[in-house]
């Protein structure tokens, strides 16, 4: 073959651009090979290695034979990319195999030139297959014709594109394993190369938050309130201190909030303990806060959930609102015009905390959290849960607060619970025994029931249908004479029929609202209809009211619409409409337009005619890489007020203090460390330095890069969560700077930055090539096995030679190793090496060594009569 001759001449001359830029190397060769292409005999032909492409799939490298212009395609090499079911003879003469499916069996018959697919048989001409020492290659043409495979070949860039309209094995494996992704995803099953475990400090001072606002109104006095937080660790729990102070008013205890919280979800019989100012449940009405101790073997973790229930309510217009379950971020969305958000809510086994978290369309947080209790609890078969609680009520009298809860899975579909409360403060009844239990009937329906002894019986039913039309009913009675719950009512009733809607280009959600109260003497009865729609670039929403009492029904509708135009522009037109006074009440306008990227101007215009006012707003808000600041002014019947806020953060990670303008106080993070590894031994020596310009993902908090330390800092996770930060490999222009652990999985502390030492292995390549000695010529051989070895004879890596009989391999640590051809292969092959063996060693350099040269020469063996 003079022109593999031509190429390996080429190799020799230009071995620099071979190994750092092959394909302009080959495009060099094709281009000398075409010229001479004429003067070549009809038996000659030319095998170069080309990129095969094939979309949703991905590409490899491949080797094609070139002759008369026409290429010729390794059959083996495409149908084990596109994971169709194949075998090949050891003469490598007949390949057989099934395309797709059993029933379509195939076979391609060099001795008797023609395909056989599915009963039909396709002759071939002589030149229509070629047979190599190690490959069968066919015309390209037929693998369209026969496998409705077209495959197109670029002579310009050495590449070839294959297209078919067949689902092939390798799309539906990689659907597949995608699907298998998402499911262990869901189920907290993802996979790290390393994992990093929860530590318990003695004690660190970790973050801290800050707040301050200040408000200034014509003839008022200034209004200032500052606001301080404080989180550390302290004998391996997490405490936090929330310290608020208003300016002219005496520190107020009740307005200061602290605990401190020891965490080990690992420990089954007692996961949390919290001393402190507590968040519980009661059954008393309990307007003050508590301060004491609780006990639980409730994990913080997300869990396995056996259903949802629709989550809805107002905030303000265009805030996004996070849904947490346990302290796990589970789903999120944006507000519509109205300020109206919507959840689907996974219902998890056991006690759950559900909170959300608001952020405005500017970037900033509220810092107020909503918690919701979760209306059933279901509890795996056979598992037992509880909670135990005691403290002081930092009221007038010092109450006293006791609580236990129980509960316990009796089957899948049954759980019971109970348990008891003591509130002091009670005249009557101040021991509250109460059952409870939850039922799951068929798929779709949901019942819960209550019965507190001397203050009230409850019940819940949920429903869904098919149709996700869900119906929600619940229904309070209250015992008489009880003074536990500081109400005066005897009956509570609600009813919620939901029902979302999607379309190719919209979604939309409707809820209707019927709320009724039993009075003493009387009954007051209110209706909300709710219509949400979003659209490209539009949202809109109607809410209807009505208050129905003993007097004339008060009904009333608001409609909102949001329009996002180009340049950052919102617009927002707001209208309500009175109908018993038959006219518009309120009409209001809001525009806002962005500030490169950090910042917003807002101008707004209402006019009231009920209290015949109208009032003008410019605000300014604007996000500073330390904090987030506003600035209002807003007019109004002769009268301005002004308003200034600012809030931000400090963090400390044991070696540095910096700045942020987010809350941090509960949160935890990560620093990460990348170093370049010398010697390959993962971990960091005295003469290793910091890698530079690494990149990396991670499913949650915010990423900060520290140019002068080369340090990357993750900030805002979760504590107590799992976070799987996964690095990019191609973060390095350098090939002998590899990842050995791309993807860690790390438990985050709270109020803690959890230093991560990355190694960055600096690797060592060989290469060389493998010859076939014919009748005085060499030529290279492709598809040879190279076995390599390190120095204690293990193997480590097999490679396989390219067309024209060169490998290369990278991703050795410096050490010795020997290279051979695997003699399995050899033994089929029916032929011998010049070499058994070649030994070289990889040095250690900061930019990786290369050793090339390697050669191994085969020869034919002779024929034994």
């Amino acid at each position: 073959m003079p022109g593999k001759g031509l190429y390996l001449l080429l190799r020799s001359c230009f071995g620099g651009l071979l190994c750092y830029g092959r394909n302009a190397a080959m495009v060099l060769t094709l281009l000398v090979l075409s010229i001479g292409a004429k003067s070549q005999s009809e038996d000659t032909y030319d095998e170069i290695s080309v990129v095969l492409n094939v979309q949703r799939i991905g590409s490899t490298e491949i080797p094609v034979i070139i002759h008369n212009q026409d290429a010729y395609l390794p059959i083996k090499d495409i149908f084990d990319f596109l994971k169709i079911k194949n075998t090949m003879s050891p003469d490598f003469d007949l390949f057989t195999g099934f395309f797709i499916t059993p029933q379509a069996k195939f076979s391609v018959n060099k001795a008797n030139k023609e395909i056989v697919y599915q009963g039909k048989t396709i002759k071939l001409d002589q030149l229509d297959l070629i047979q190599t020492e190690n490959n069968l290659y066919l015309k390209s043409d037929f693998f369209g014709q026969v496998f409705g495979l077209e495959c197109t070949f670029n002579f310009r860039d050495l590449s070839i594109t294959l297209t078919t309209k067949i689902e092939l094995p390798a799309i539906r494996e990689m659907q597949q394993e995608l699907m298998r992704k998402n499911i262990s995803r869901l189920k907290g099953e993802k996979k790290a190369d390393t994992a990093i475990a929860r530590t318990y400090p003695k004690f660190h001072l970790g973050m801290a938050d800050w707040s301050a606002v200040s408000t200034q109104q014509t003839g008022d006095e200034p209004y200032t309130r500052l606001n301080f937080a404080l989180g550390a660790n302290i004998l391996g729990g997490e405490a936090n201190a929330y310290l608020n102070y208003t300016a002219g008013q005496p520190f107020d205890k009740k307005q200061q909030y602290y605990n401190w919280r020891f965490v080990n979800n690992n420990n089954n019989f007692l996961r949390q303990v919290t001393a402190g100012r507590l968040f519980t449940q009661s059954i008393s009405s309990v307007f003050a806060p508590i301060t004491g101790v609780q006990l639980s073997n409730t994990p913080t973790t997300y869990r396995r959930s056996y259903g949802t229930y629709t989550l809805s309510n107002k905030t303000e217009p265009g805030w996004v609102v996070e849904l947490y379950i346990n302290n796990v971020l589970v789903n999120f969305m944006k507000a519509d015009a109205s300020g109206f958000y919507s959840f689907e809510v996974p219902m998890v086994y056991g006690s759950s905390i559900v909170k959300l978290r608001f952020y405005g369309p500017w970037g900033e947080e509220r810092t107020s959290e909503q918690y919701i209790n979760v209306p059933f609890n279901f509890m795996p078969e056979g598992q037992f849960e509880y909670s135990l609680t005691a403290g002081i009520v930092e009221d007038e009298s010092k109450s006293k607060f006791a609580r236990a809860n129980l509960n316990y899975g009796l089957s899948k579909r049954l759980t019971i619970g109970g348990g008891a409360e003591y509130f002091s403060s009670l005249t009557t009844g101040k021991f509250i025994p109460y059952v409870n239990a939850s039922m799951r009937i068929g798929s779709r329906v949901l019942v819960t029931a209550e019965r507190t002894h001397g203050v009230r019986s409850a019940a819940i039913l949920s429903y869904r249908s098919p149709s996700n039309l869900q119906f929600d009913y619940s229904y309070t009675r209250y015992d008489e004479g009880q003074t536990a719950v500081k109400y005066n009512y005897r009956e509570e009733r609600k009813a919620v029929f939901t029902m979302p809607y999607r379309g190719r280009k919209y979604s939309a959600f409707s809820r209707l609202t019927i709320d009724q109260v039993t009075l003493l003497k009387s009954r007051f009865t209110s209706a909300e209809m709710l219509l949400s729609a979003v659209f490209p670039r539009m949202s809109a929403n109607l809410t209807t009211y009505a208050i129905i009492s003993e007097k004339q029904p008060f009904v009333y509708s608001n409609l909102a619409v949001s329009f996002r135009l180009p340049k950052g522009i919102r617009i927002t037109p707001q209208a309500q409409y009175e109908y018993r006074e038959g006219g518009f009440s309120i009409l209001r306008a809001e525009m806002e337009k962005s500030i490169t990227n950090k910042g917003y101007l807002n101008f707004s215009f209402e006019k009231n005619n009920v209290t015949h006012t109208q009032s003008f707003a410019l605000g300014l808000r604007y996000n500073f890489s330390f904090a987030q600041t506003f600035f209002n002014v807003r007019q109004s019947d002769h009268k301005t007020n002004m308003m200034q806020s600012a809030r931000g953060s400090l963090l400390y990670d044991n070696r540095h203090l910096a700045v942020n303008a987010y809350s941090n106080v509960g949160k935890g993070g990560v620093v990460i460390l990348p170093y370049l590894d010398l010697n390959c031994n993962g971990e960091r020596d005295v003469n290793e330095p910091r890698a530079e310009g690494l990149n990396l993902r991670v499913d949650g908090g915010r990423i900060e890069h520290n140019k002068k330390d080369t340090t990357i800092r993750i900030v805002g996770l979760e504590a107590y969560n799992d976070y799987f930060i996964e690095l990019d490999k191609a973060s390095f222009d350098n090939v002998a700077w590899q990842m050995p652990t791309p993807t860690i999985k790390v438990a985050v502390d709270p109020n803690y930055f959890k230093l991560i030492e990355v190694p960055i292995a600096v690797v060592g390549e060989v290469s060389g090539s493998v010859l076939l000695n014919d009748n005085n010529s060499t030529n290279g051989l492709g598809r040879v096995i190279v076995n390599l070895y390190n120095m204690k004879s293990t193997l480590i890596a097999k490679v396989l030679t390219e067309s024209d009989g060169y490998f290369s391999y990278s991703g050795l640590a410096p050490g010795k190793y020997s290279a051979s051809i695997d003699e399995t292969q050899l033994a089929k092959l029916k032929m011998s090496v010049s070499k058994s063996k070649i030994a070289f060693t990889i040095k250690s350099n900061i930019e990786g060594d290369v050793q090339d040269g390697l050669e191994f020469v085969l020869r034919k063996n002779k024929k034994t009569e």
